[in-house]
């Protein structure tokens, strides 16, 4: 086995604001990287104290859209290679020996990881809540953000590998703030749809939505999760919907 150092020669990337109640608990989970990169986007919380008083670097640039607030980040960093995280996630001790594993090997230069949701309170084990593969760690010379204000991806021409371990998302959102984010996502992925000429008719507010609860919530084993994964589901659901009926009516007010 190729020898690691105490510390990975490796970026923690992250985009802050007004992240004070969750941070914490975030670094404390990647001490194995040698930087952690704050970008904030303006917080008036103690979001930036906290964040340097841990040893984070911290660097202000005014909101972007996500997935170029994202890549903004990405460039900033002092590292080749990137693991980009968002405030209310955690990194498990088994995925941190993966991603130690995985930068000693050299075999991948992008890699995706199981991310596992927790809703109502319970940590999902099917549907849409796990496992939830995400592409999040990269070699910045081979991978980088899609320039999406929302739903953004990591983009890659290279083979990417998968990893050991979980990727925890825990919110902490009550349901109405939770919705209201949601409310907020279908806005922003129906503007960006109509601009990139996606025209929809109502039949889709039918069938999009339908055949999404048919994958998680059968073919995906959501309904094992009990009530927060039928909710969970349900909430996905709902988001096709509304992000379609926006989308209907901007076109209608584009006529």
């Amino acid at each position: 086995m190729v020898p690691v150092p105490d510390k990975l020669p490796l970026t923690v990337a992250v985009i802050a604001l007004n992240a004070e109640a969750q941070l914490g608990e975030l670094l404390a989970s990647v001490a194995f990287a040698d930087e952690v990169l704050v970008v904030d986007s303006g917080s008036t919380d103690g979001t930036v104290a906290l964040a340097e008083a841990r040893g984070a670097r911290v660097v202000r640039q005014a909101w972007l859209g996500f997935g170029r607030q994202k890549q903004f980040a990405v460039a900033a960093a002092r590292n080749d290679w990137v693991l980009c995280l968002d405030v209310d996630e955690r990194v498990t001790p088994r995925l941190a020996d993966s991603i130690r594993q995985a930068l000693a090997g050299g075999r991948y230069k992008a890699w995706r990881m199981a991310r596992r949701n927790r809703f109502l309170g319970a940590w999902l084990s099917h549907g849409e809540g796990y496992p939830d593969w995400s592409l999040r760690l990269f070699h910045r010379a081979h991978a980088g953000w899609s320039n999406d204000e929302v739903h953004e991806a990591v983009l890659t021409t290279s083979e990417v590998g998968r990893l050991d371990g979980d990727l925890l998302h825990d919110s902490a959102e009550d349901v109405s703030t939770y919705m209201a984010k949601q409310n907020r996502y279908t806005t922003l992925h129906a503007q960006a749809l109509y601009r990139q000429g996606v025209r929809a008719g109502y039949a889709r507010l039918f069938v999009n939505p339908a055949v999404r609860f048919l994958k998680f919530y059968f073919l995906k084993l959501g309904f094992l999760d009990g009530g927060p994964g039928f909710a969970h589901v349900v909430i996905g659901c709902n988001n096709t919907f509304h992000k379609y009926l926006k989308l209907i009516e901007l076109q209608r007010a584009g006529r």
